[in-house]
């Protein structure tokens, strides 16, 4: 019993002096990993300041970065910048998807060879709101109806309802100048919650409800245009004059809930459709992907998020503060956990239409819609830095010659 009990005695003293050693290396080596950090990535280390600004009336404080010491470039012509009509206001509508993609396809159609046209977004938009109401009633209820929508979704809504120029349809009212879908979606949702609630299903007969409310709020779409002394209907229009290969853009995602170099859903509300047409690819072929395709001169269409401190339309830019997570430390996994909780939404999309790389940072030129970028110096205009495209943007929408590549990997 004694000589039982000196054993297990010894060996208790041994295990603790194993498991001081063992904890003692694993802090030296986490105090190293930490003081390796340190030296090469808060190098530049930012300063989060809180500043204040009217909203509606109501004084909002919010978290945002010292911009100051940022090196940014000066101004867009710094940038190798690809054809692209100039930015303008989508003011207070969720039509971000439809700016953004519609000038895509304008600066594709430089790209191709051909006269470019500005194109009407808010015929887009009114089918898109015909199409949403359309699903909810099919679907009883169960889908989602908002002002959102994704890239791939104009051009199916061309796809079926063709195309016209922006001055063939405005989506403005006599006298109004700037777009504001508030009361016109607060109408649709509640006439569709009124045919919820009733159990009124008969489609033909909700879209045409539907459709009237469009046409009180945003006029009624042209049936057909004058074009050269021709008359079009808007799908005419665009299989005969403008000739969009519609089928040859592809949309991207890089997320760990499906298996890369496969496809499948973007699981976003404004994916309302469940549309499983999204690439799935590894972070690095992601943005390695966004590069190739700007520097062949490709633009491209982006969505992600732009709601953090490191982005400022007074300063024309958009990084990730060493605050947040050091340029190092982005990766797969850091990016997958603030998609998962909702740090990283899809909130906004842009026109990524040039770019430039300087000693330590590439920066893209982004065309935007959305009222923050008209904040700054350079209406309309982004400057976003490689980190926040690598970590923020969470789709894209490419022609698929410009990923011909990443493509052959599927």
């Amino acid at each position: 019993m004694k000589k039982t009990g000196f054993i297990l005695t010894a060996s208790l003293i041994l295990c603790i002096s194993f498991s001081l050693i063992s904890c003692s290396q694993k802090e030296t080596a986490a105090e190293k990993q930490v003081i390796q950090i340190s030296d090469q990535d808060l190098q530049e280390k930012n300063a989060a300041v809180y500043r204040t600004r009217e909203v509606r009336g109501r004084t909002r404080t919010y978290l945002s970065l010292d911009f100051s010491g940022i090196e940014k470039p000066a101004s867009p012509e710094e940038f190798k910048q690809y054809f692209h009509f100039p930015p303008i206001r989508q003011y207070n509508t969720g039509t971000c998807w439809c700016f953004a993609t519609t000038s895509f396809l304008e600066s594709e159609m430089k790209r191709m060879g051909k006269d470019p046209v500005k194109l009407s977004e808010m015929h887009t938009a009114y089918w898109e709101f015909v199409e949403k109401a359309r699903r909810y009633i099919k679907e009883k209820g169960e889908s989602y109806v908002n002002h959102g929508s994704e890239h791939n979704a104009v051009t199916a809504r061309m796809k079926d309802y063709g195309a016209v120029r922006a001055s063939d349809y405005t989506g403005l009212l006599p006298g109004q100048t700037e777009h504001d879908h508030g009361k016109l979606l607060r109408e649709i949702k509640n006439y569709l919650e009124f045919c919820k609630t009733n159990g009124y299903w008969e489609e033909e007969k909700a879209v045409n409800y539907v459709k009237s409310i469009l046409d009180k709020h945003l006029g009624k779409p042209p049936e057909a245009i004058s074009v050269n002394g021709q008359t079009l209907t808007p799908r005419e229009y665009l299989d005969n004059v403008l000739k969009l290969p519609l089928d040859d853009y592809v949309c991207f995602m890089s997320l760990k809930s499906f298996p890369f170099y496969t496809k499948g859903e973007f699981k976003v509300p404004d994916n309302w459709w469940h549309s499983q047409e999204y690439y799935n690819v590894p972070l690095d072929d992601f943005y390695a992907a966004i590069v190739s395709a700007i520097n062949q001169g490709y633009t491209v269409a982006l969505g992600g998020d732009v709601s953090e401190p490191g982005i400022s339309g007074e300063n024309d830019m958009a990084i990730v503060p060493t605050f947040d997570i050091p340029r190092r430390l982005i990766d797969q996994d850091s990016r997958e956990y603030r998609f998962y909780n909702r740090s990283s939404t899809d909130d906004h999309a842009i026109h990524l239409v040039g770019y430039k790389e300087t000693g330590a940072h590439a920066w893209f030129l982004i065309k935007d819609s959305g009222g923050s970028a008209h904040q700054g110096q350079f209406k309309g205009y982004y400057f976003y830095r490689d980190d926040f495209v690598r970590l923020k943007m969470l789709n894209f929408m490419v022609h698929k010659d410009a990923v011909a590549d990443l493509l052959a990997k599927f």
